[in-house]
């Protein structure tokens, strides 16, 4: 089943939206995502947590 995560469900004062195919496809565009956008070079793993825990399925 596709996923989908939005940045604003991990706290972030961000409409940007993604969907994979699984979390881990999800965790990597939003790894992509927090390094470009929010200048974050690293995720740390405190906010992998809350990203996996965010990451939803598509109905």
């Amino acid at each position: 089943m596709p996923k989908s995560l939005q940045c604003k469900d991990v706290g972030m004062n961000c409409d940007w939206k993604t969907q994979g195919q699984t979390e881990d496809e999800v965790l990597k565009k939003a790894s992509e995502h927090a390094r470009t956008v929010h200048k974050m070079n690293q995720m740390p793993p405190e906010m992998q947590q809350k990203v996996r825990g965010a990451i939803r399925d598509v109905r």
